[in-house]
């Protein structure tokens, strides 16, 4: 992670701040949703620092990563392992602290927990048992990536990775290609030309995409391209550090009017298609409804 500049005393310093604009106390039962940086340090809210500073316990996915963050700002608060290993055997610990009056902290190892990261189970049993889940916003790679990328941001949709291989990714890809806004897709670096590529088949090799590399960190990075440019390109230039994708919406298509739909069907009745065929080819192909095939195929 990257430090904020200046001295040692300046995280002791916006700790000490944190407290006197948020002089107010946790509250008992509650499990508070942080957000923590994801690079750098400085991106930390103070009021996510005065949450930290004050709850009974916080919940990470590793308390070594927890401490490099929570030492840099004096945070002595305790520490307890919660991740995708041990998440269901935590729920029910977690609750009866709750329900006994301690005030929880969950965060990840980066960014907003939750998104592709550990917790969902944890936050669900808690809504549904007392529902005093308190989020604390904060950094999150798959917005800063979407709003950096220079594609549409609003409406979008956040898929984090994809499952690694098998007909669940094939469906992933596919939905993926065809849909009408922007994409944001988490991917291991070693992993990245091979799902620009895969990516390429499915949406085409000219739909343009964003490759976001390292963000916040020192050596961030904006690449934006083609599918197929920016897989040639991660071929040959594998990456490092956390990757984050954007695709690009899939591109508006415009119906075919009825005119255009009736010279198709002439054409095809003038190869030698049956009418059946070219009513079933005008329904799967160009989804046209069953009746107007039919009238299409026989009246042309």
């Amino acid at each position: 992670m990257t430090e904020l500049p200046g001295s040692d005393d300046a995280a002791y310093t916006a700790a000490e701040a944190a407290s006197r604009m948020f002089p107010e106390a946790v509250e008992a039962g509650v499990l508070y949703v942080v957000s923590t940086p994801i690079g750098h340090l400085g991106d930390v809210s103070l009021r996510a620092l005065r949450v930290l500073q004050a709850v009974d316990r916080v919940l990470c996915e590793d308390t070594r990563h927890a401490h490099t963050l929570l030492a840099r700002y004096g945070i002595r608060t305790p520490t307890v392992a919660l991740h995708e290993h041990n998440e269901a055997k935590m729920v029910p610990l977690v609750l009866a602290q709750l329900r006994e009056g301690a005030a929880l902290a969950l965060i990840s190892d980066a960014g907003t927990p939750l998104v592709s990261d550990p917790g969902q189970r944890l936050v669900s049993a808690v809504a549904d048992a007392t529902g005093r889940v308190v989020p604390v916003p904060g950094a999150s790679a798959a917005l800063a990536a979407l709003v950096g990328s220079g594609l549409p941001a609003h409406p979008c949709t956040i898929l984090g990775f994809l499952p690694r291989k098998g007909k669940e990714r094939e469906a992933m890809m596919r939905w993926a290609a065809a849909c009408p806004h922007s994409v944001v897709l988490y991917e291991a670096p070693g992993r990245v030309a091979d799902t620009l590529h895969e990516l390429a088949l499915v949406a085409g090799a000219e739909r343009h995409a964003v490759v976001a590399r390292e963000l916040t960190k020192r050596f961030e990075e904006f690449r934006r391209g083609t599918l197929e440019t920016l897989a040639a390109y991660y071929s040959e230039s594998a990456p490092r550090g956390e990757i984050v994708i954007v695709l690009a919406a899939a591109p508006e298509t415009v119906p075919p009017t009825e005119d255009t739909l009736r010279e198709t069907a002439r054409a095809l009745l003038a190869d030698g298609l049956a009418p059946r065929a070219v009513m079933t080819m005008l329904m799967e192909r160009d989804g046209v409804p069953r009746n107007l095939a039919y009238r299409l195929a026989h009246d042309t």
